[in-house]
Parts: C-alpha cells; structure tokens; sequence
C-alpha cells in the first residue's frame, strides 16, 4: 500500500507540472484530493489492514495529501499573477482616448425657479399649502365668488376663463387664490401660506403669453399685520430672489381680492434704471400684485376682519424666470428644445 500512495503522489505532480491554466490545476485538485480520490478511498480503507501498518500508513497518507495541496497552492498563485498580469495589459484603460459622453437631464427651469421662490418664503416663516386644498379644476365659489370677484367682473367671461363643458360652474383655475381660500375656512389664524401651481387663462399665445402657467401666491393673516409688514416681506424676496438689494416701487393698482392693492415694479436689471426695449424705456418691471385682504373675503371665510388683518400677493413664475435670465420669449418653457434646456443644467 505504502507503493501505491507514493505512485499516487508521483502521478499528481506530474499532472501539477503540466498544467497550463487554473481550470486544468482545478481539475487536477479534485481528481486526487476530493473526497471521491483514490487517496482519500486509501485514508479510509486503514481499518482493513493489519493494525501494526496502520500508524505508518495513515501519517504516510495524511503527509503526501498535505504535500500536494501546498503544490497546488503554489502553482495555483503562479497562475493567478499571471493571468492578472495578461488581463491587466488587455483591459487597460487608454485615458488619453476621447470620453464618452451620456446626456443627463437636468431640473427644468421653471422648477428651479418654483424651488427657489419657495425655499426664500419657507426661511421668511412661510408653509407650502396641500395639494388637496389646491385643485386644479375649481368650482366658481372658490376660483371667483369668495375672492369677491361681482358677477360682472370681465374676469369671468369664457374670453378670460376656461369653463368645463356640461358644467357652467367649474372652471380650470385662473389664479391659485382658491387655495388661500380653502385654507382660511379649514385653518384658523394665524395664517402664512404660500401656494405654487399651474393656472390657466384664455390668452392669445405669444412671446409674453400663454394660455397656462405657473403662479405663487402667498397669504399672511393675523392681529396687527399691515401694509409695512407687505413691503417688508416682500422687498425682502426680490433681494434674495435677485441676489442683491434693488430697488422698488408700489403702485395703486385694483384687485378684488385685495383692499388697497399695489403692484410692485423692480429697477430694470438690463439698464439698471436708464430706460432700455426691455423695461419699454421706463426703467422698471412690473414683477408680481399685492395688496390688503379684503374684510369682505375675511368676513366669507368666517375670519373676524375687526380683529385680524392680513396681505396677499401673487407671482407669475414664467415672469420671474424670464427676468433673472434674460429670457425673451415664454414658449421657451414649454418647447423642450434641448439646446434651451441644456443652459440651466
């Protein structure tokens, strides 16, 4: 027995040696030391010999199996450098070749815009509005009746608004006040709000209109708010929002909803106040509508208007957009022309 486990031993290193890869050394592993291998059949056939052989021939088996296994582990590192070796020089990186590029998209600029204008209102103590209090298809209460808009205000005709067929009542909202309204009769002062969203009128498409956009509008009421606490709030958006300290103005102006009202002009940030095409020479632009609560709209929500007070104001999104960056033409928004798009990555 102690011949045939070293003729064993002999024929396995002959097949180690002549190995050319790791998957021929693999097989030649299992061939002599799995446990179906004719040295391992060997260590287990020991009770069958004569029990004064069995010390020799057992420590005999166990010294050639631990002898090959260390072969094979040697020439199974051979083999691994060299195989990394050939694969490293055949999958090299030539970092001198040209990248290719895969196009990524980007936010879209009117939701960077709706980010930024929310995220300044958020640090100025303002609170997003659900989405639930903020529908897009509105009945006439909430889009025109509580926001003491008359029966006969020109706002209401189907040349303004968009009226939903088979119901004379509902409309796609014109503004995003209905969800101001919504959020005076389910919450009780005090209220500090703002609501982005989409809205729609009835406009001859152009470069400075669409028949929909987006809006942000805001609400502030609670005892003692007036005008100053409007223009504070709100110069302070236009210095964040423009990045420095500019100049404004407010204008009387008429809003339903709002009693005094006043539209906010910024100096122009083309000409800087000297009058150029882009301010129509006067030197400001017209950037967002503001005002006083009515108490008639207070009183319909069931607010006390001789104990709270409060402002609202409203933004076009596409307007601010286009005055930060210099955009002339609305529809740009909304044509998914890539080389526009590919500016606001």
């Amino acid at each position: 027995m102690e011949d045939k486990i070293l003729k064993i031993k002999e024929n396995a290193l002959s097949e180690i040696e002549k190995a050319s890869n790791s998957k021929e050394l693999d097989e030649v592993k299992n061939k002599y030391l799995s446990r179906q291998s004719e040295l391992n059949t060997l260590k287990k056939s020991l009770k069958d010999i004569e029990p004064s052989l069995r010390p020799k021939i057992g420590a005999l088996t166990n010294e050639v199996s631990k002898f090959l296994e260390e072969k094979i582990n040697t020439r199974h590192n051979e083999f691994y450098k060299k195989e990394l070796d050939e694969k490293l020089k055949s999958e090299k990186i030539d970092v001198t070749l040209e990248g290719t590029y895969n196009p990524t998209g980007c936010v879209h600029p009117l939701t960077q815009t709706i980010n930024e204008i929310v995220e300044i209102f958020e640090h100025l103590g303002f609170s997003i509005i659900e989405n639930r209090l903020s529908p897009e298809v509105e009945v006439e209460k909430y889009n025109f009746d509580m926001l003491n808009v008359p029966q006969e205000h020109p706002a209401r005709d189907v040349q303004d608004t968009y009226y939903c067929y088979g119901a004379d009542n509902v409309v796609l909202r014109s503004h995003t006040s209905n969800a101001q309204v919504r959020e005076m009769l389910n919450t009780k002062p005090p209220i500090k709000i703002i609501s982005p969203g989409r809205v729609y009128r009835n406009e001859q498409v152009s470069a400075r209109k669409n028949n929909f956009f987006h809006q942000v509008e805001g609400l502030y009421i609670d005892k003692g708010v007036t005008f100053a606490h409007l223009k504070g709030v709100l110069n302070e958006f236009i210095s964040q929002y423009f990045g420095s300290a500019r100049p404004t103005r407010f204008r009387n102006s008429f809003f339903p909803f709002t009693e005094p009202s006043a539209e906010i002009d910024v100096q122009c940030i083309v000409c800087h106040g000297k009058g150029c095409p882009t301010c129509s020479g006067s030197g400001w632009l017209e950037i967002l509508g503001s005002g006083m609560v009515d108490p008639n709209v207070l009183r319909d929500a069931g607010v006390d208007p001789d104990v709270y007070s409060g402002f609202a104001f409203g933004m076009g999104v596409e307007r601010l957009a286009m005055l930060k960056y210099a955009i002339d033409d609305i529809r740009l928004f909304f044509n998914n022309d890539e080389r526009f798009l590919k500016q606001f990555n």
